[in-house]
């Protein structure tokens, strides 16, 4: 599926446009693919986690595309939520969608994504940004520490 990128071409990271939507089905599948093993409560078969159309659209949501040598290498997305109201701030950024093609990783290509989604935050008055990250997923939790992320809750579930 994935053709080789020439990792010497800069990088860009631009906005998301509903050309891209091919494009970024095909990363929300990958998502899903590299989630299932961490996620027993997925159903078969294809499924969607986001409305990928509708949040391009959104003024609420930003997703960010990363381009090398005209090719799509990485995708990330921020949306707009309201905190709890127990918490020092009102509203935060929500992280999805955030993917990096195989052979673009460990080259700094998602660091790049969350701080486009950063500054698209602090433009909207946002202070924080949350994502999610399974348990178990080391290579992602690594990832995103070293974006300044720290664990805060852990999810705990079971199955009746």
């Amino acid at each position: 599926m994935e053709s080789r990128t020439d990792t010497s071409a800069p990088l860009v990271i631009r906005p998301a446009s509903e050309d891209d939507l091919p494009t970024l089905l095909g990363f929300e599948q990958a998502i899903i693919a590299a989630e299932r093993p961490f996620d027993a409560t997925l159903r078969a078969g294809e499924i969607h986690y986001y409305d990928l159309a509708a949040l391009l659209q959104s003024r609420e949501a930003h997703i960010v595309v990363a381009m090398r040598a005209g090719r799509i290498v990485g995708s990330g997305s921020a949306r707009l939520r309201d905190s709890v109201p127990y918490v020092n701030h009102a509203r935060h950024a929500f992280l999805g969608f955030m993917y990096v093609v195989p052979e673009a990783r460990g080259r700094g290509v998602n660091g790049l994504i969350v701080e486009a989604l950063a500054d698209w935050a602090r433009a909207q008055g946002v202070t924080e940004l949350v994502l999610e990250v399974y348990a178990g997923n080391e290579p992602a939790e690594r990832a995103y520490r070293r974006a300044g992320f720290q664990a805060r809750l852990v999810e705990m579930r079971r199955g009746l």
